[in-house]
């Protein structure tokens, strides 16, 4: 009778021959096609999307009460309950709802799968602005860790909503970072841009570019000017290496990294609802944006082959937030 082989040989035999490599890494789309389904992921923001998160401004938008106002910001808010609305005017939630839906079904309607967050709170208004609490690089998403009271807390609900659509998390920021997501940029696949200010930290900077290092990708951080909250109220790229700017809300230095990049720039001027910086690109020189934009800044993004439509969104823009603010694209295609 032949002699068995040894156990252990077995075993380390065994793990030989079902072995998987490093190679290809985790956000290859290959990989996240045949372990996660589909290959969920962003490393631009001009790309076509083919697949969106928003929220529809719902019940929780309920704790808004319009007896109950703070004079020192000159809006409405409750500091006992930890809520406030920035404008002074609070429209009725249907008509929130109304534009709300309008971008969703434009969005629908040119192919775009919109997801829907679920499990938000009862109290948090500001959820309908997904583009905050998550930010989606290539394979996966980054949890954030919102920079104010008022929506701390978001974060669960986008990570249960993640996982039930099985899109990979790969990093939950945490100790002393702050993180929103409208204040992060693709400007190419490999450059990204954060502005920090008075809701991001340079933690959560580093943070980020942990993962993104990881994947080839170049952070560049700047500092906001002033109380800017998010750096997608001065900067949105529009096209491969076009970028819509208010330049009076971004620093010179980084007006000339772009120059460097290669990225063209349209500057918009102080006859311009500011607004329309925060647009959403649904593809390469496409773009859907609210109303506002003069003609002297239309015409120059028209000579530069750039296309739009125009959205009102001003009922959603007095909660705090834009076009750009509503939706996070979850896949888009390489540009």
């Amino acid at each position: 009778m032949a002699d068995s082989a040894p156990p252990g040989w077995i075993y380390n035999e065994t793990v030989r021959m079902f072995a998987t490599p490093g190679d290809p890494p985790f956000e290859d789309s290959r990989e996240l096609e045949r372990h996660w389904g589909r290959a969920w992921g962003v490393d631009n923001d001009v790309g076509r999307i083919r697949a969106i998160l928003m929220h529809r401004p719902g019940p929780e938008m309920n704790i808004v009460d319009p007896s109950k106002r703070i004079d020192s910001i000159g809006s409405f808010g409750d500091l006992d309950k930890g809520w406030y609305f920035q404008s002074d005017t609070v429209p009725p939630v249907a008509a929130m709802q109304a534009q709300h839906d309008a971008l969703a079904a434009m969005l629908a309607a040119q192919g775009i799968e919109v997801h829907h967050v679920q499990g938000v709170d009862g109290s948090r208004l500001k959820s309908c602005y997904t583009r905050d609490p998550l930010i989606m690089v290539n394979g996966g998403a980054i949890i954030c860790r919102m920079g104010t009271r008022i929506r701390r807390g978001e974060e669960l609900a986008i990570t249960r909503t993640l996982a039930h659509l099985g899109i990979p998390i790969l990093r939950t920021l945490s100790g002393s970072s702050l993180m929103e997501g409208g204040s992060f940029a693709w400007i190419n696949s490999n450059t990204a841009v954060i502005g920090c200010g008075i809701r991001v930290n340079r933690e959560g900077a580093e943070q980020v570019a942990e993962v993104l290092k990881r994947q080839g990708v170049e952070l560049i951080v700047i500092d906001l000017v002033g109380y800017d909250i998010h750096i997608d109220g001065s900067f949105l790229m529009i096209d491969r290496d076009l970028a819509l700017v208010d330049p009076f809300g971004l620093p010179f230095s980084f007006l000339e990294k772009l120059k460097e990049l290669k990225v063209r720039t349209i500057e918009i001027t102080p006859a311009d609802n500011k607004w329309i910086v925060n647009s959403l690109a649904v593809a390469p020189g496409e773009l859907i944006m609210p109303e506002g934009a003069t003609n002297r800044t239309l015409d120059v993004m028209a000579k530069h082959g750039i296309g739009w439509t125009v959205l009102p969104y001003d009922k959603m823009q007095l909660n705090g937030g834009g076009i750009h603010c509503s939706t996070t694209p979850l896949i888009r295609d390489p540009a």
